[in-house]
């Protein structure tokens, strides 16, 4: 089958999308499927052979976010072309809500299109206006997908109509084992990764943890990972303490899968505006011991609390609190470590593609995808 997948944000630019697109992609051409991707990208980006530039994007705030996306005639001219020689048998769009390159795919295509839908948000004024324009394009949507309960919620309340829930993917396998980074051999180890200049992924709650924890517990460490200011990061932290906080910045995807090994506790501290949690599932497979904000979608992919633990979002004393439980208590890290590896084995892309791969088919035509010619 001959499938071209939409991504609407910068490709080389770390995100949860991002990593799921290219995932779904490498796990259809593993299973022999011929796979095609457009996406917005730098122009000195390092793209895959199947990864097609439409060319630069810009930031643009986002459901509490900042997304990079990319929009008006030019992107629209390079999908339209793209589309064209593609002859696809089924074209997938990834979030077509926004004013992205999604959203143009749907406009300039015609046949059988699957819309994939990530986010979970609120109504605004602008997606209010915008409203009209959008829904134009999603009637030309033949099958819809939901990453999870909150973005299928997002969907049917704003737009109408359904979609088949089909969870995030992750390859277990890239994660399962791997050495940890050098010069972590002794004492507690906290690790957080994501974008450290984003309010959403609680990064400040952390900290305020950290500082809380540091004090009483001198072998204590912080590995954090992630774009973002490290001198706005060290300033939320007393002083004293600065030696015990590392900063790896952006790291390779090498080095990521290392440090999941690397953590005695892994925290995710999100204050919400998640629908899923690609960085548990990456986690889970590494087998760390997970702490995570009690939002819901956290809560559903670690089972209640029974693949990792769980604390009260926002709440720095309740971080610290756990975070001291699991420190104290190996047995216990070594258990939820056991049921996360299990539990995330329905996630792994050998089962998710193939979940997707039937609604291709379900939809796909003789016809295939072709360009729009309606004036």
């Amino acid at each position: 089958m001959r499938i071209g997948i939409v991504c609407p944000y910068m490709w080389d630019v770390p995100g949860g999308v991002q990593v799921h697109i290219r995932d779904l992609a490498e796990a259809l051409i593993e299973d022999g499927h011929q796979v095609q991707v457009i996406a917005p990208a730098g122009d000195d980006a390092a793209l895959p052979a199947y990864v097609t530039s439409v060319g630069r994007a810009v930031p643009v705030p986002f459901n509490g976010s900042v997304a990079r996306m990319s929009f008006g005639f030019l992107s629209a001219n390079r999908v339209r072309r793209w589309v064209r020689e593609g002859r696809f048998d089924v074209l997938h769009v990834h979030e077509p809500f926004i004013p992205s390159v999604g959203l143009l795919a749907c406009w300039v295509a015609r046949g059988p299109i699957v819309a994939t839908f990530h986010a979970s948000y609120g109504r605004s004024r602008a997606f209010s206006v915008a409203s009209p324009v959008i829904t134009s394009a999603l009637e030309k949507i033949s099958a819809r997908i939901a990453v999870s309960d909150a973005a299928r919620k997002t969907l049917v309340e704003f737009i109408g109509g359904d979609a088949v829930l089909i969870p995030n993917g992750v390859t277990v396998s890239r994660y399962s084992e791997a050495e940890p980074l050098p010069g972590w051999e002794h004492g507690e180890v906290i690790g957080f990764l994501g974008r450290m200049d984003e309010p959403r992924k609680g990064l400040p709650v952390l900290l305020e943890a950290f500082t809380l924890l540091a004090a009483e517990r001198p072998g204590l460490r912080l590995l954090l990972a992630g774009p973002g200011d490290e001198k706005e990061v060290l300033e939320r932290v007393p002083a004293r303490f600065h030696d015990r906080i590392d900063l790896l910045g952006m790291v390779s995807e090498e080095d990521k899968v290392r440090a999941y090994h690397t953590v005695d506790v892994f925290c995710a501290p999100n204050l919400g505006g998640e629908s899923f949690g690609i960085v548990l599932t990456e986690a889970m497979s590494a087998g760390a011991a997970i702490l995570a904000s009690d939002i819901p979608a956290f809560r559903k992919v670690l089972n209640d609390g029974q693949a990792g633990a769980l604390f009260e979002t926002g709440n720095a004393e309740s971080l610290a609190r756990e975070a001291a439980v699991l420190l104290d208590d190996p047995e216990l890290r070594a258990e939820l470590s056991r049921e996360a590896r299990d539990a995330v084995l329905k996630y792994d892309w050998s089962t998710v593609a193939r979940d997707v791969l039937r609604v291709y088919e379900t939809v796909a035509s003789t016809a295939g995808v072709e360009e729009d010619d309606t004036p």
